[in-house]
């Protein structure tokens, strides 16, 4: 690949994001777009719709992320739901919920897409499970305050970066987008 072809985008917004997929990615370009984000509950149809979108606006390889937490004491929900949720109810008030049903069991998803300059579209996707917890340290952005890794003390923002990158969803999916990406720079 050469030129806009070999150019890589990370469609985000979030700073934090951003500076976490650098940590993988140090190529990587920040693309602040504000795109449309379709609501429901498969993350491959958001995602779908997010590169699609990108790509109608920018050229060159893109990446676009959709993250969802999930409660076992609501069969899965927020989901990829989560930033609503979130911004609607605050950490506290998600962290209550989950104590009052007596069930903080909690799965945290990263997903990734990535559109090739020739359309084609890969995912990518890794997860952590943990508890949700009362809110808990400054470090990291969104739910990171109330999600507690299982085996670990201390939650996502209770965390140094690279203490989080060594065990994050996030790091372990831009791992594997990585790894796919260095097999399509040899060919």
């Amino acid at each position: 690949m050469r030129g806009e072809a070999r150019r890589l985008f990370f469609v985000t917004g979030n700073k934090n994001k951003f500076a976490e997929a650098r940590q993988f990615l140090p190529e990587l370009l920040q693309a602040n777009l504000d795109l449309i984000e379709i609501q429901g509950i498969d993350p491959k149809s958001i995602i779908r719709a997010k590169l699609l979108e990108a790509r109608s606006r920018i050229a060159g390889s893109i990446i676009v992320e959709d993250t969802s937490l999930e409660f076992q004491c609501l069969n899965g929900l927020p989901g990829p739901l989560i930033k609503w949720f979130l911004k609607k109810m605050g950490n506290k008030r998600l962290a209550e919920l989950a104590i009052k049903n007596n069930n903080t069991s909690a799965k945290a998803i990263l997903w990734i897409g990535y559109i090739d300059p020739k359309g084609g579209i890969r995912y990518f996707s890794a997860s952590l499970k943990g508890e949700i917890v009362s809110p808990k340290g400054h470090h990291g952005f969104g739910w990171d305050p109330i999600f507690r890794p299982l085996g670990h003390s201390k939650t996502l923002a209770e965390m140094t970066l690279a203490e989080k990158n060594s065990i994050s969803m996030r790091a372990r999916t831009f791992e594997k987008l990585r790894s796919c990406l260095q097999a399509d720079f040899r060919k």
